[in-house]
């Protein structure tokens, strides 16, 4: 215990540094992840409490001790081993240590490898995302007929597609609501679906077998759902989406495209043609916007000289209406148990209601008793519904929205592919907004433009999210590094052993990246995700205790009247079977989550990135310290 005290010690306090910046992001993602270094951070106290009382206690325990001649084999073997590491190490290290070009040969290839490494990002071989989506028992289907449709032809439509979706063999449940929201949940509440109750508008929502009891997830059902769909309203003018739970913070879809403009017409046109992009792109699926159709209604204009001179108020010409109509409440049925109440409508039948003529024949009680037909009191008149008017941040806008699919299926790729589709169509041509603007030159993605009085995008959505929590999570890391480096120099007095011993962070980067492409292209998820961030964040204080305890064990060596070059290899030598026992525990501990939906990310980085980074570790680190041979004499 009194040996590696100190640099265990300052190894737990390293892990701690790298985890405590998390929870202090100021970005969407700061709720989530404020349980990761709190739970982390106690978790390091308390298991550095029990290294230092619970282990040493339970070693010479009776119960727990081990018998001499078990130590007097486990010293033979240990030794053994230590012979063998030795003759590795100094046919590695020896060379390097000898002659500085191969050395410097070595540095090369492992940074050469290092951007090619992160250069997958770019090849698009790993792919970011924000998070992947969940294995979940339901999703729903949203139907959106053309505006001014009566409310039997959407239920019909709905209920072909819940005919369609009930073969599916995982589908245990189906249940339409056409007219009507359903009782919303996380994604209704999100997207405004419990606003959805006009005649033309309809959802299907599908409840699934347990996901221990099928072998697709949800999303894999969910896309095979679409392309169902797809087939059966390949002819018919209306609109479908897919939506599955979204997997973390709250956004109105995928992708959201906000169009600024100088007036109403020139934003509504450049929405109508930016939506025919988006159905271009090919990782874009489900495209819609947030424009009303044009449609025209009845309206009964009330003649008020009419009305007054009978003694009838323009309320009670609305109640009569909303009567005849459907539209009105007149209670519920009283029963002993239910969640929600049965209403007590009246209404005329279809068949009458659905002539102008035959409403004209409504009578209203006036006030002194007697009744009067309603086309006495006013006149049916055709009007044009008017468009629906959106604005944010006091900005008018309009919406056009996507969701992903594909195998890149991350929103900054769709959008990606729409700049390229906005700066040259299929015929060469670049978008150019009726005000003459170049869309492609006039695109934000990180914030609002600055002014309205021309066109321009503005990419909102999950990509909003994305930014934002990458952004934050990358000035975490950049505190986390601050914050290790600080301990470090404190507990060695030196400003260059610290950022020796920092070297290896970004060689795990080596392991992290290579192997979410491995799983990306076995089709196993995969995804550089929010969760990947964090288990590189926390890999860094993991690292640093490993290069910690190489350079004290070296640093004790060389006050003891050793060699740096021998102090290096007998530092590798005695701390590896150590280094290696806490790697591997690490990746066993992280092979539980290894296809967890959500924290895929977090085990792969967390795997991947300590065992490729260890065994460089043990390399890197020895030849550092033999070029900083200066400093480490000066400890």
């Amino acid at each position: 215990v009194r040996e590696v005290g100190n640099p265990t010690i300052l190894a737990t306090f390293t892990v701690i540094g790298a985890l405590l910046p998390m929870g202090f992001v100021s970005g969407m993602m700061g709720p989530y992840m404020m349980p990761i270094p709190a739970l982390g951070t106690a978790a390091m106290f308390i298991s550095l409490f029990a290294a230092f009382v619970f282990t040493p206690w339970l070693a010479i325990h009776p119960v727990f001790r081990p018998s001499m001649h078990y130590l007097e084999k486990a010293e033979k073997r240990e030794h053994a081993e230590a012979d063998k590491l030795d003759g590795v190490f100094r046919r590695i290290l020896s060379p390097m240590i000898a002659d500085r070009r191969k050395a410097r040969r070595f540095k090369i290839i492992m940074w050469s490898v290092f951007l090619l490494t992160c250069s997958l990002f770019y090849f698009k071989l790993v792919v970011v995302k924000m998070l992947p989506l969940d294995n979940k028992p339901e999703f729903s289907i949203v139907l959106d007929l053309p505006e001014g449709t009566a409310l039997p032809e959407t239920a019909n439509r709905a209920n072909q597609v819940a005919n369609l979706i009930r073969k599916v063999p995982e589908v245990t449940a189906v249940q339409v609501y056409a007219g009507t929201a359903k009782p919303y949940d996380f994604k209704g509440m999100v997207r405004h679906y419990y606003l959805r109750n006009q005649p033309w508008q309809a959802e299907v929502q599908v409840e699934l077998l347990d996901k221990g009891e099928r072998d697709r997830s949800s999303h894999e059902i969910a896309v095979d759902a679409r392309q169902q769909i797809t087939e059966l309203f390949k002819d018919l003018p209306l609109r479908f989406a897919v939506v599955e739970m979204p997997p973390g913070p709250p956004v109105l879809q995928s992708v959201v495209a906000d169009v600024h403009g100088p007036d109403k017409k020139t934003r509504q046109i450049v929405a109508e043609r930016l939506t025919k992009v988006f159905e271009q792109a090919p990782n874009l699926v489900d495209v819609d916007n947030y424009m009303r159709t044009p449609y025209d209604y009845w309206h009964f204009i009330v003649d008020r000289e009419k009305s007054d001179r009978r003694g009838i108020s323009v309320d009670s010409i609305n109640k009569n209406l909303a009567m005849a109509l459907g539209g009105m409440v007149l209670g519920d049925v009283k029963q002993k148990a239910g969640y929600e109440p049965v209403n007590i409508v009246i209404q005329v039948p279809l068949a009458e209601r659905s002539q102008i003529s035959r409403l004209s024949d409504i009578l209203v009680q006036s006030g002194q008793g007697t009744s009067v037909p309603l086309r006495e009191l006013g006149r049916f008149e055709r009007m044009r519904e008017h468009d629906i008017i959106y604005h944010k941040d006091l900005r008018p806008v309009e919406y056009v929205v996507a969701d992903v699919g594909g195998r890149l299926a991350a929103p900054v790729y769709g959008m990606m592919q729409v700049e390229d589709l906005l700066k040259a169509d299929a015929d060469g041509r670049p978008f150019i907004t009726p005000d003459n603007v170049h869309l492609a030159e006039e695109t934000y993605w990180t914030g609002p433009p600055p002014t309205d009085i021309r066109s321009s995008l503005e990419w909102t959505g999950e990509w909003t999210v994305t930014y934002e929590t990458f952004r934050d999570m990358g000035a975490a890391f950049g505190a986390a590094l601050i914050l290790i480096y600080i301990l470090v120099v404190w507990e060695f007095g030196n400003f260059r052993v610290p950022a020796l011993i920092m070297s290896p962070i970004p060689l795990t980067l080596l392991g992290i990246i290579p192997m979410h492409g491995i799983f990306f292209a076995l089709g196993w998820g995969g995804e550089f995700t929010a969760t990947s961030m964090i288990g590189w964040i926390a890999l860094a204080g993991i690292i640093v205790r490993n290069s910690i305890l190489l350079v004290d064990f070296a640093v004790h060596e060389i006050q003891a009247g050793a060699t740096v070059e021998e102090a290096v290899i007998k530092s590798c030598k005695t701390r590896t079977r150590p280094i290696l026992i806490t790697a591997f525990a690490l990746i066993f501990a992280s092979s539980v989550i290894f296809f967890d939906p959500i924290f895929q990310g977090m085990a792969i980085s967390l795997a991947s990135g300590v065992l490729v980074s260890t065994l460089l570790t043990l390399i890197v680190i020895p030849l550092g310290c033999v070029q900083a041979a200066g400093s480490l004499c000066e400890v």
